[in-house]
């Protein structure tokens, strides 16, 4: 006889969520709160084919996000949290094309361009529109070193005004493990900020802290990252958070993970014997913690 399923039935938040208004956009969402779900962090998405280049436009793209997360809100009824901020790949990408195009000048374009997108995703964060800025990082794909270079540069910039605005920062990184973490837990010292405020998207499953260093990781939880998750869980002293990393792009339908995974996975730990103080942290303490209350 198939032993009793037990079944979580308090909060579950996916931590890094995509919407598309040309994707499944509203049914994607109703698909995680059919199973359980209550909370996204809605993650800001470029158009990568045609990223902006003035603040008015990276304005009118975040608006676009807050909108999309008000829509979920009544529509579904869920709790959602926004982040807004300049995906380092597009960043990266016009960085690149710029300065093929002027060698002269188009490094100080991207720069400027960059600060701006930051400039303006702070200008929702203080006005209570969006909860954290993200997600911020540097390429996770071989480049040159002037790409490179720039790109951490630029990064510790962003720690600088988080440490000064008290704010959170979602990273996105390349995938190291140890050296990622410690790379990162440096820059965060070096410019005055508490390492748990930023959060590690798309983090592996080994969440011991003497590999994540003080940051906050937030696991992408594949059926493959249980048990690794489950080993190392207790010794992360302040706490993980679960994410799906769902794009809602209709080239590529159910990546990184579909919109019930985060759920499902829930369940799964829980009967998988994980201390149930540990998902209500994840799904409820430290969101609340980092981002604020949902609006």
């Amino acid at each position: 006889m198939q032993e009793k399923q037990i079944v979580w039935d308090g909060p579950i938040i996916d931590n890094h969520f995509h919407l598309n208004r040309d994707g499944r956009f509203l049914d994607a969402a109703k698909d995680f709160k059919n199973v359980g779900g209550t909370g996204l962090v809605l993650v800001h998405c470029p158009d990568f084919s045609n990223p902006p280049t003035t603040k008015k436009g990276h304005s009118e793209t975040y608006i676009d996000t807050i909108k999309m997360a008000e829509m979920v809100k009544k529509e579904h009824g869920l709790e959602v949290r926004v982040v807004l901020g300049p995906h380092p790949a597009a960043f990266a990408h016009q960085f690149i094309n710029w300065m093929e195009e002027d060698p002269e000048n188009g490094s100080q374009r991207a720069i400027q361009n960059y600060r701006d997108s930051i400039d303006a995703a702070l200008e929702f964060v203080n006005e209570g529109l969006a909860h954290a800025i993200g997600e911020v990082g540097r390429p996770h794909w071989p480049v040159s070193d002037d790409v490179w270079q720039l790109s951490n540069e630029l990064l510790e910039e962003t720690m600088h005004l988080a440490a000064q605005e008290d704010i959170v920062l979602q990273l996105h990184v390349e995938g190291e493990l140890e050296s990622t973490y410690s790379d990162l837990s440096r820059m965060a010292n070096k410019a005055g900020l508490d390492a748990n405020k930023l959060v590690r998207h798309y983090s592996p499953p080994n969440i011991d802290s003497k590999i994540t260093k003080g940051l906050t990781p937030s696991v992408l939880i594949g059926k493959g990252a249980l048990e690794e998750l489950l080993d190392t869980a207790k010794s992360c002293s302040h706490g993980f958070l679960l994410e799906t990393d769902y794009m809602d792009d209709p080239r590529r339908p159910g990546a990184v993970l579909g919109p019930k995974t985060v759920p499902k996975r829930t369940n799964q730990l829980l009967n998988m014997g994980i201390d149930e103080e540990l998902l209500w942290k994840a799904h409820k303490d430290l969101p609340e913690k980092l981002y604020g209350p949902a609006n």
